[in-house]
């Protein structure tokens, strides 16, 4: 098959149920969900996905709401990555440019995951239409992957061998701009330090005291003396979640704080966190006081893998950008306004560029939504410091993924502003345009075994310098 066929049989699938699509991600961003509690967002995508013939195993790695639904038989084997996770307390009216809780400190769908996991749906529908007709043999995959925001769940997956015999991987995300997001992002762990110690009269008797509020504190200054001397792309953050009471003349016998230690690479993390771990320790000792940690998750950095990226970017750039109506362009113009402190999101895509290149780029700074793909640069530096679990998928099997324009510019994710937009025809067109550039990628790397022998080489090669060492520690269970 022609890629011109392909591209053509690619595009009809997605057109021919972009209502549908729209309604389902809608559905979803209706019933937004947090940590795998998605039970009505997983439970809408598997129904669509039986609907199309898919055959669907639930409770993937011992998951609530992991699931893969497939279709086809033998190799290859191509999957894609669903999402469908909300974040807490960003309830907000859709197409309302102010903050407009629907409900006060609910959650919403603050990072798009109501188009991603309906967008990479379409993609496997797309090929499950192909392998249907006729045009291409093999296996398409969709995994729905809960619990992306704060419980890690493809680590786990990948941990229990979920992955194993895929022989590639394909997703999107949504972001303000279209492009190919280059190998690379940070790597994670959370863990929470709880401290118990001694209660006594903080006046009358101090001395019978052992404060683990002091323990907590001291941890904290041993972390900030830490931070000079770890790498530059280190991040450690950190929320007290438990002072020890509200009294203060009362020595406090207990406290508790969660830290989140991200690096670009995870054999940094791993030495950066036993030292993380030693201010923990240290701080227990000084005070006399004893110190319990508990480790709740972490995520591997995206390993990259150019021959995908570079077919994604070959893809994209034949399915091209949608077009827009002023209408659509004015909500975005409205949202863009709205941004507080915009990030410099074509500084930070542009920063791997030629200098002519950059300039290009940048002249489109202050446009309300950027109609135009990045370049692609091939690079493990991320471009923009997030972390997500599709690193661990990456570290089993040749992984890429795709963002598209479903915001309006400069939009940061996990805002008021991303909820806002994610039921307009901005979000789905994005999310239409997502689906046939991972679809026709998948199409290519289904049909053609010598693009796919390329794609599994390069990744074979990165992982004999490098094997996977998941972050999730075994006999560790994730929390919801």
């Amino acid at each position: 098959m022609t890629n011109s066929r392909l591209m053509d049989a690619v595009v009809r699938s997605v057109e021919s149920r972009a209502a549908a699509y729209a309604r389902l991600s809608d559905a979803i961003w209706d019933h937004p969900e947090l940590n795998f509690h998605e039970d009505f967002s997983a439970a809408a995508l598997r129904s669509f996905l039986e609907e199309q013939g898919f055959a669907v195993t639930d409770r993937l790695a011992g998951l609530p709401n992991a699931f893969r639904a497939e279709y086809g038989s033998g190799k290859p084997v191509i999957a894609f990555l669903g999402e469908y996770d909300a974040l807490s307390s960003l309830s907000q009216k859709a197409g309302c440019a102010v903050r407009e809780p629907l409900e006060s400190g609910a959650p919403g769908h603050g990072c798009g995951h109501n188009l991603l996991g309906t967008g990479a749906l379409a993609a496997a529908v797309a090929l499950k239409d192909l392998i249907a007709a006729g045009e291409a043999t093999g296996t398409v995959v969709y995994f729905g992957c809960p619990a992306e925001e704060t419980g890690s769940a493809k680590a786990f997956m990948a941990r229990d061998h979920v992955f194993d015999g895929v022989d590639a991987m394909l997703t999107w995300h949504p972001w303000d701009y279209n492009g190919i997001w280059p190998g690379g992002s940070l790597a994670n762990v959370k863990m929470i330090f709880r401290f118990k110690g001694q209660s006594a009269h903080a006046a009358s008797s101090p001395h019978l005291g052992r404060s683990a509020l002091d323990a907590l504190e001291l941890m904290n200054v041993g972390v900030q003396f830490l931070r000079e001397h770890v790498p530059e792309d280190t991040r450690i953050h950190y929320a007290i979640t438990d002072a020890g009471g509200v009294s203060p003349n009362v020595v406090q016998n207990h406290a508790e704080v969660v830290y989140l230690v991200r690096s670009q690479r995870l054999a940094d993390l791993e030495s950066i966190k036993q030292r993380v771990i030693d201010c923990a320790r240290g701080a227990a000792i000084m005070t006399g006081t004893t110190m319990e940690m508990e480790f709740v998750k972490g995520c591997s950095n995206i390993l990259g893998n150019v021959v995908m990226e570079e077919t994604l970017l070959e893809s994209m750039k034949e399915i091209g950008v949608p077009q827009y109506t002023q209408e659509e362009l004015q909500l975005a113009a409205s949202l863009h306004a709205a941004l507080e402190a915009p990030e410099t999101t074509l500084a930070k895509i542009t920063r791997l560029c030629d200098s002519r290149t950059r300039e290009e780029i940048l002249a489109h700074q202050g446009e309300p939504l950027y109609t135009f793909i990045a370049p692609y640069t091939p690079s493990d530096t991320p471009i923009i410091p997030v972390s997500t679990d599709v690193g661990d998928a990456s570290w089993c099997a040749p992984t890429s993924q795709v963002s598209c324009a479903a915001w309006a510019a400069d939009t940061p994710a996990h805002s008021w502003q991303a909820v806002a937009i994610g039921k307009s025809p901005i979000a789905h067109k994005a999310m239409l345009m997502a689906a046939k550039t991972i679809a026709l990628a998948g199409a290519r790397l289904m049909t053609d075994p010598a693009l796919l022998a390329r794609a599994k080489k390069e990744f074979d090669e990165r992982i004999a310098r490098q094997p996977y060492l998941c972050p999730i520690p075994e006999g560790v269970v994730p929390k919801y």
